[in-house]
């Protein structure tokens, strides 16, 4: 990874997206599916935190920031804030390997390790991690594809709407 991190220790590409895109639209309204504490708190055990009150509230303000960050402007001074006081460690590891830990104050391990992922996307893959094309939609997309071509979330949903939108419409404007 491009910032040292062990990969181990990192939430990778797939979290940072599972993180990204807990605010969906569903029958029309944005809905946050880490509202209320339980799914967070799940999200954040599958990635090695016990998820207290404190730090899922700083995991919600994390993705709530690098959502934005995405869509337009980085809010530079609230992530320097997030990273405040943290560090990379030097560790030798029993076979005499040199790995790196991440030492972060209590119960904002998870906040830090997202905003890093999300840093580490931005160097890998400029321009790759962006908003779905669909206005409608509050997800967004990590483009893998060779071209770098990709414009929504999913092709099966809103890709497929949007297409099936436009057909409609040219089809109304066609002079019998």
């Amino acid at each position: 990874m491009g910032l040292g991190v062990e990969a181990a220790e990192m939430i990778d590409e797939k979290a940072l997206l599972e993180a990204l895109n807990s605010t969906p639209v569903l029958d029309g309204a944005r809905r946050d599916l880490w509202a209320e504490d339980a799914a967070p708190r799940s999200w954040a055990q599958a990635h090695g935190d016990l998820g207290d009150a404190a730090a899922l509230d700083r995991l919600r303000a994390a993705r709530d920031l690098l959502q934005g960050a995405t869509r337009g402007t980085v809010p530079v001074a609230e992530l320097r804030g997030v990273l405040d006081d943290v560090a990379r460690v030097p560790e030798i590891d029993g076979s005499g390997g040199l790995g790196w830990r991440l030492r972060t104050p209590p119960g904002r391990r998870l906040a830090v390790e997202l905003v890093l992922a999300w840093f580490d996307v931005q160097e890998r893959r400029p321009g790759r991690l962006r908003p779905c094309g669909n206005d409608e939609c509050c997800l967004f997309l990590l483009d893998r594809s060779r071209g770098n071509t990709a414009r929504w979330c999913s092709m099966k949903t809103c890709g497929n709407r949007l297409k099936a939108r436009r057909h409609q419409e040219r089809a109304r404007h066609v002079p019998e």
